[in-house]
């Protein structure tokens, strides 16, 4: 299954979360891009976020936000064979 745009839009929103604490959450103003605020609301839909806005990862949401910026350290590193 290839992934789709509204996909790349929400796994970039989880790869914004600091993963470093749980006291940091976002905040996505209503101005912002329309393909930021949708992806922020499915992942609201989707139980991964805790506000329509942003707020903070729940323990699903912190889970996949792992996977994401796990997957896109291993895809940003050069491979010295």
């Amino acid at each position: 299954m290839p992934y789709t745009p509204e996909m790349i839009d929400e796994l970039s929103m989880l790869n914004r979360f600091n993963l470093m604490t749980t006291q940091q959450g976002l905040k996505v103003h209503h101005d912002a891009d329309p393909a930021v605020v949708a992806a922020t609301r499915r992942l609201f839909d989707k139980g991964l976020i805790t506000q329509v806005d942003g707020g903070y990862l729940t323990d699903l949401g912190r889970e996949a936000a792992e996977h994401a910026q796990a997957a896109l350290t291993i895809l940003e590193s050069p491979r010295f064979l």
